[in-house]
C-alpha cells in the first residue's frame, strides 16, 4: 500500500509543468497562464515534489497508515427502482469519494463518476490507492446518463475507464461538461476526436442545457495526469441552477476566498457537496484539501442551506483513517452551534429526496 499509493501521488504531483502553450490563454484573465492555469489567490507550489518525499519519508519512520479505522464503514441498498423511475423529484445519491447521482428536471446527472477499483495510471496494473468500499451504486444499475461534470483531471475525479463505459452507454452519450483543457483530453481518450457530447468552460461561465443553467467556479486546487502537465489544465466546482434545486459541487479544494466570492455572486444554493477528507498531514494538505472543520466554514461561506459530505470513507489518499472525518465534522458543527441534520454524512448507496425545503432518506 505504501508504494501503490505514493506512485500514485508521486504521479498525480509530478515536476513543473512543461512549456506547452495554453490554446486557451487570455492575457486578460488573471487565472490564465501561457503555459496553463493558476489559483485566483495562492500562487502555484513551486516544491510539491519536494513536500511529497518530506511526507513520505514521514510514512516510513512513522508507520502508514498511522491509525486504523475505529469501525467499519457500512453502506446501504442502493433504491434502484426509484432511481431508474424518477423523473419528478430531485433526489442525490452518495455513489461513493466524490461520485454523485443528481436527478433534477428529469434529468441524471453524474459528478466526477469513478467506477473503477483502484485509482492510479497503473491501476491495470494491479496499482494505486485501491477502493475500500463498494461502489453505492453499481454502473450497470445506473439510469440512463444525460450529463457528466468533471471538476478536475486528478485520477480519483478524471477515471478513465468509467468516462469511456458512459460515452459508449446504451441510449446515446451523455453531455460532458468539463473544464478548458479537459475538452482535448476526452476527445483524445474517449470520444475518438469528436466533440459534440463535450462542453468546456472557464471560472464564471454559465451554459444553459434541457432546462438547467450550469456554471463553472474558481477553487483552490491545481490539475495533473502526468509528470509534466501540472496546472495544464484548469481545475473547479460546479453549480448547476434549476427552480427545483440549486446545487454545488464542490469536487476538490483547499480554503481561499473563492467560497465566498461564489457565495456572493451565485447567491447561495440549497445544497451544497463539500470534501471533508484527504486532509492530513495538514502541512502538507492544507493547500489542496479542506478538513472537517474547514468543510463547516465552507458550507457557511456558500450560502449552502444544507451540505451533505464527500470525498471520504472510499479510497485510502492520505494519512487520516477512513471514518474519522465523518468524527471530527460532527465536532465541528457542534463548535459552531450548528444543526447535524444541515451537514449530512451520507452512507455508500444512499439516496435522499428534496420535497419542499426538506430532504428525506429514500427507503424501499
Amino acid at each position: 500500500m505504501r508504494f501503490t499509493t505514493g506512485m500514485l501521488v508521486c504521479l498525480t504531483l509530478g515536476t513543473s509543468s512543461c512549456a506547452v502553450p495554453n490554446p486557451y490563454y487570455d492575457a486578460s484573465k488573471a487565472h490564465h497562464t501561457p503555459t496553463g492555469f493558476k489559483a485566483n489567490y495562492r500562487a502555484p507550489c513551486t516544491d510539491l515534489t519536494g513536500s511529497f518525499l518530506k511526507w513520505q519519508w514521514q510514512r516510513l519512520w512513522q508507520g502508514f497508515p498511522p491509525k486504523k479505522p475505529q469501525q467499519p464503514i457500512v453502506g446501504v441498498t442502493p433504491q434502484i427502482a426509484f432511481l431508474q423511475h424518477n423523473i419528478t423529484q430531485p433526489s442525490v445519491t452518495w455513489i461513493g469519494h466524490a461520485s454523485l447521482l443528481v436527478q433534477v428536471n428529469g434529468l441524471n446527472i453524474l459528478t466526477d463518476p469513478v467506477f473503477s477499483e483502484r485509482v492510479s495510471p497503473f491501476a491495470f496494473m494491479g496499482m494505486g490507492a485501491k477502493r475500500q468500499q463498494a461502489v453505492g451504486l453499481p454502473f450497470k444499475q445506473l439510469p440512463h446518463i444525460d450529463v457528466v461534470v468533471i471538476s478536475h483531471d486528478h485520477y480519483d475525479h478524471l477515471d478513465l475507464p468509467t468516462v469511456k463505459a458512459l460515452y459508449a452507454q446504451q441510449g446515446g452519450a451523455p453531455q460532458f461538461f468539463v473544464p478548458l483543457g479537459i475538452n482535448d483530453w476526452l476527445k483524445s481518450n474517449v470520444t475518438h476526436g469528436h466533440d459534440e457530447h463535450i462542453t468546456a468552460l472557464d471560472w464564471w461561465q454559465t451554459v444553459s442545457y434541457r432546462g438547467l443553467e450550469l456554471q463553472f467556479l474558481p477553487v483552490q486546487h491545481w490539475g495533473a495526469r502526468g509528470l509534466s502537465d501540472r496546472y495544464r489544465r484548469l481545475w473547479g466546482a460546479w453549480a448547476i441552477y434549476h427552480p427545483s434545486l440549486r446545487f454545488f459541487f464542490g469536487g476538490d479544494f483547499g480554503w481561499s476566498k473563492d467560497l465566498a466570492d461564489i457565495g456572493q455572486r451565485t447567491g447561495g444554493f440549497d445544497l451544497a457537496a463539500i470534501p471533508i477528507g484527504a486532509y492530513a498531514p495538514r502541512w502538507f494538505m492544507q493547500p489542496q484539501h479542506i478538513d472537517p472543520e474547514q468543510a463547516v466554514q465552507a458550507q457557511q461561506a456558500l450560502g449552502a442551506r444544507q451540505a451533505l459530505a464527500m470525498h471520504w470513507g472510499t479510497f485510502p489518499l492520505s494519512d487520516e483513517p477512513l471514518d474519522e472525518p465523518p468524527r471530527l465534522l460532527a465536532e465541528a458543527v457542534q463548535h459552531a452551534h450548528l444543526s447535524i441534520d444541515n451537514f449530512w454524512v451520507m452512507k455508500h448507496g444512499e439516496t435522499r429526496v428534496k420535497e419542499g425545503d426538506v430532504w428525506r432518506v429514500v427507503h424501499e
